[in-house]
């Protein structure tokens, strides 16, 4: 690694690095760390296919190509020089390093665990000169001591290799005989025999098998006694570890699923100990562990148990053919939000108090598999448009891996092949169309990474019950539901498990299991809503250019929190206000379009103009939102002193939203009919102003007929109402187990069956194989936009953030 170090300092901000999808944990970290702290941009690509650098090469940023062969721990096997050739036809200045961890100076040139080392070669003076300036500007050079053991070890290189070579051979045949899945490139079933017979002398000392079983692999872990637990390699003596819990720990578990690392993995290192002690010491650990059996005097391997299909339908998981098929439909919906407190205010440093709205916008991705993708985007025009997926400009296409985090700066090359190639020109879309759709493509072509053959097909619907361009976080809904959905399809977030039900005890000393049901509150895990969170902030920066961030965190958390911009002095950042209890508001739509770019202009001149009566507002604001902020998230404050608290401090706030000149005589209209006898409500104008939505706190004990009538005079006079709760659930996913979703009419006509609240423990009376669940597809796009949330609740049990 410290050789490695020196390499990578050859790296500047903005360069790009291309690597291999298997690598040594070590390498993932310092990679991780360039691309974290120094603005290097890292993409990952399967090594053994040379065509995948092609789309990622970038010249004038591709700096360097960072290669393993084989690699470790899966022993993938690269063809070094045709990539070489590959990368120097289009980014000539590219560096191609060649990392042969194998054959590293601390492990098999030294051989004997005493030593720390590693021998950069190169083949330009310049390179060398840069990476000797660097080694002794940083002093990390070898000590004259471990030069001689260095030396010392070379010596008996080459007679340890070929005992090690020769003994690992007979422990991967070995294994794979038995039916393990065997890694190693001296096996004539590997797939990289012949390119590592064209430079490779011999087929090295380590090998890796997989079990299909992590708690069996670990039993014949530590079960074995010559082979020494470690992570290293290279010695004389012979190591074992499982990658995934040790030397490659620190990768992502969601990154190392998707590099194909399987968690059951097991790496072997052989040593020069005698084959036959290595071969019996390895064959009755796997017999202590239950991984094979006696029989005939000959090591039989047990098949596992429970194979991974039949685990995934125990434990009701959702089934999902590979190869790019998707095979259940995903139903997702996000809310919208409200900005409460610090309109406007916000942009110049204040702090401002957002919550969710339960008003939603629903995505449903149904499967196509016919190879094209579709979207129907209800609200926005009634927008429906499909792809041939493999028509998509793929070439402009750089795919993030999961766990990798998008650049801060969108991919133009992405966005303008996307506009020129896949669409037409927004002049011939409906309005607001056109962006939504490159914010759909953005997504699914920078998500989907399986290559040709695993694209997902499918169509996804988006409906809404939020008010389009009224302030009320519908793009951020809207790309929420995008992000989720796509992320779904793609496999690249998990729903939980069902958690076991509840159980009486069952003889003495079992205490039994209670199981409390939250009805699906706070079922998402904060791992998959950061990562929904993470893609939506995307697909807002297409929508938008330069969002804050703050709508598309309200929608995925819901709740309410507080946000700060950075760069006035404040702590800045987004923090969620813990202790929130909802609130009933009535959403009134003035249906006058607003500017919001002219609406923030003008506070911005005004302040120019006038700073000591703006920045006194300003400073104002800042204390309203302090005190709306402690009163929302104190737990011993009264609902009714909660709720006149609120009243005053929304009233205060309008007031000087109105000196600041961004209100609208229809939103002083609303106010002035909500707050007219007998209603008495407080109202303020959200978001821009200018037009747009005015909100007013409805106590929790208001007469239902007096609101009733207020909205019936509302909309007498043109306006739209809009009765909500404010700071409920964030993100919600229709969960896809058959115990949380009602069973639809059985193949012999049966009536609908009720769904237990907790799965049942074995099938019930009824004929299992005869119940399925039927689209939603057709349902989704014709109910009536007034009984959608009413439809969607009603499908089946939802899990939220």
């Amino acid at each position: 690694m410290a050789a490695l170090d020196v390499i990578t300092r050859l790296l500047k901000p903005g360069c790009e690095v291309i690597a291999g999808d298997d690598l040594y944990g070590g390498t993932n970290r310092l990679l991780t760390y360039l691309r974290t702290h120094m603005g290097v941009t890292v993409h990952h690509v399967d090594t053994t296919d040379p065509t995948s650098v092609i789309p990622v090469l970038n010249p004038g940023k591709t700096a360097m190509v960072l290669l393993e062969s084989p690699t470790n721990p899966l022993l993938k096997v690269c063809d070094i020089a045709r990539i070489s050739a590959l990368v120097k036809e289009k980014c000539e200045e590219a560096v191609v390093v060649v990392d042969n961890t194998m054959d590293s100076a601390t492990k098999y040139l030294s051989g004997h665990h005493d030593l720390m080392a590693g021998v950069i070669t190169c083949n330009k003076d310049d390179l060398a000169k840069q990476m000797a300036f660097i080694i002794n500007s940083i002093g990390n050079a070898l000590t004259p001591f471990d030069s001689f053991l260095l030396l010392r070890g070379i010596k008996t290189l080459a007679i340890r290799m070929d005992r090690q070579q020769s003994t690992a051979l007979l422990v991967a045949q070995m294994l794979s005989k038995l039916g393990f899945v065997t890694h190693y490139p001296g096996l004539p079933n590997h797939p990289g025999k012949e390119i590592h017979e064209r430079i490779a002398d011999g087929y090295g000392a380590v090998l890796s098998f997989e079990t299909g079983d992590k708690e069996l692999s670990e039993r014949i872990v530590g079960a074995t006694r010559l082979w020494g637990i470690s992570v290293s390699f290279g010695c004389v003596n012979s190591l074992i570890s499982m990658p995934c819990v040790m030397s490659h720990a620190s990768i992502d578990p969601a990154v190392r699923a998707a590099r194909g690392l399987p968690e059951d993995l097991i790496r072997l290192c052989v040593g020069i100990e005698d084959p036959g002690d290595l071969l019996d010491d390895l064959q009755h650990a796997l017999l202590e562990a239950g991984a094979v059996t006696l029989a005939a005097n000959d090591f039989v391997r047990i098949p596992n148990a429970v194979n991974k299909a039949v685990e995934k339908l125990a434990l009701g998981e959702p089934m999902v053919r590979r190869g790019g098929e998707q095979q259940r439909e995903w139903f997702v919906s996000a809310p919208g939000k409200v900005i409460l407190f610090g309109e406007h205010a916000v942009v110049h440093g204040v702090t401002a108090i957002a919550a969710s709205v339960d008003l939603r916008c629903y995505g449903l991705a149904s499967p196509r598999n016919d190879g094209k993708i579709s979207v129907h985007l209800c609200n926005i025009g009634d927008l429906y448009y499909e792809w041939d997926v493999n028509d998509l400009p793929w070439d402009a296409a750089v795919p993030i891996l999961p766990g990798g985090t998008h650049p801060d700066n969108l991919d133009q090359r992405l966005l303008n092949a996307i506009g020129r190639r896949a669409l037409p020109t927004p002049d011939r879309l409906p309005p607001k169309s056109h962006s939504a759709a490159v914010a759909f493509l953005y997504l699914y072509m920078t998500l989907t990474h399986g290559g040709l053959n695993k694209r997902p097909s499918f169509h996804l619907t988006i409906r809404s019950t939020l008010p389009v361009g009224a302030g009320l976080g519908s793009s951020a809904a809207f790309s929420s539901c995008i992000a989720s959905a796509i992320l779904l399809v793609n496999e690249r977030i998990n729903i939980p498990p069902l958690p076991k039900r509840s159980r009486a005890p069952s003889r003495a000393g079992d205490p039994g299991h209670v199981h409390l049901s939250h009805q699906g509150r706070r079922a998402i895990p904060p791992d998959v809503a950061n990562e929904v969170n993470k893609w939506a902030f995307v697909a807002e920066k297409v929508l938008h250019g330069n969002p804050s961030g703050v709508d598309n965190a309200v929608v995925v958390f819901g709740g309410a929190l507080a946000y700060t911009k950075p760069g006035y002095g404040r702590q800045s950042g987004m923090d969620q206000i813990q202790g929130f209890k909802s609130l009933k508001f009535l959403l009134v739509d003035s249906q006058v379009p607003r500017d919001t770019k002219q609406l923030v202009a003008g506070v911005a001149a005004k302040r120019a103009a006038e700073p000591e009566v703006v920045n006194d507002i300003l400073q104002t604001i800042q204390s309203i939102s302090d005190e709306a902020r402690r009163a929302l998230s104190d737990p011993e404050l009264p609902r009714t002193h909660l709720l006149a608290a609120l009243t005053a401090l929304i009233n205060e706030n309008h007031a000087h939203l109105v000196t600041l000149g961004v209100s609208h005589e229809s939103l002083e209209k609303i106010r002035k009919m909500t707050a007219a006898n007998p209603y008495g409500l407080s109202t303020k104008l959200t978001g821009a102003g200018g037009g747009g939505c005015a909100v007013t706190l409805v106590p929790d004990d208001f007469d239902e007929a007096a609101l009733r009538q207020l909205v019936s005079d509302l909309e007498g006079v043109n306006f739209r109402s809009y009765l909500t709760a404010v700071g409920g659930s964030g993100l919600g996913i229709l969960s896809p187990y058959q115990a949380h979703r009602p069973r639809a009419r059985s193949a012999a006509g049966r009536n609908e069956l009720q769904v237990p609240m907790t799965p049942p423990e074995t099938p019930g009376d009824e004929d299992e194989e005869n119940i399925v669940f039927e689209s939603l597809n057709s349902d989704f796009g014709s109910v009536d936009t007034s009984e959608l949330s009413q439809w969607a609740e009603a499908r089946g049990r939802w899990l939220y953030v």
